[in-house]
């Protein structure tokens, strides 16, 4: 198991809730999933398809507003192969912030141009954590209709809690990078 693809168990983790279509779970990595997982159409696909292959998945179509669309189901074999990964260490949690890279060698680029990457970083931090926020209000007030929403407020709530240590060090980065200007 220590050599799949994450994106296999991502996208059995999306089927394990829901049936969805390929669209459907990129435009879950793209909003639920965003924060802390990515994927793209080109990875999609070949995964969907080589998980029913694998007898992980199946397909089926079907319609919507007349439109046919393939939809996606997880078999029995897809949640015990998805157990089995969740029962497993993670191999490897790490966070890469182009922000910070550039933080790192700021002092070829001057004080005033890294503070301005800071203030791009805090911007795009606030939005995200207004949408996060949001998330997690509708999330407490559904516990009750569905277990898996205690799962999705924990990751929310991990979200919130990381952001808002990034504003503040965002504060405490551009008060250093001032005093080292006057």
């Amino acid at each position: 198991m220590a050599l799949e693809k994450k994106i296999d168990c991502v996208i059995l983790g999306l089927l394990s809730h829901e049936d969805l279509t390929g669209y459907e779970i990129k435009k879950r990595m793209d909003t639920t999933l965003r924060y802390f997982w990515g994927a793209s159409y080109g990875s999609i696909y070949p995964t969907l398809s080589d998980l029913v292959s694998r007898g992980l998945a199946v397909k089926h179509d079907g319609t919507e507003n007349g439109r046919t669309k393939i939809i996606y189901s997880i078999t029995e074999d897809g949640r015990l192969y998805l157990k089995e990964w969740l029962k497993a260490p993670a191999e490897k949690d790490e966070m890469r912030y182009e922000t910070l890279l550039k933080l790192f060698f700021g002092n070829e680029g001057g004080a005033s141009q890294a503070i301005s990457h800071i203030n791009a970083f805090k911007d795009k931090i606030e939005r995200e954590l207004t949408y996060l926020l949001g998330a997690e209000d509708i999330l407490k007030k559904n516990l009750d209709r569905d277990d898996t929403h205690k799962y999705y407020l924990l990751t929310a709530q991990f979200g919130i809690k990381t952001y808002r240590a990034y504003l503040e060090w965002c504060e405490e980065a551009k008060t250093m990078l001032c005093k080292g200007e006057e």
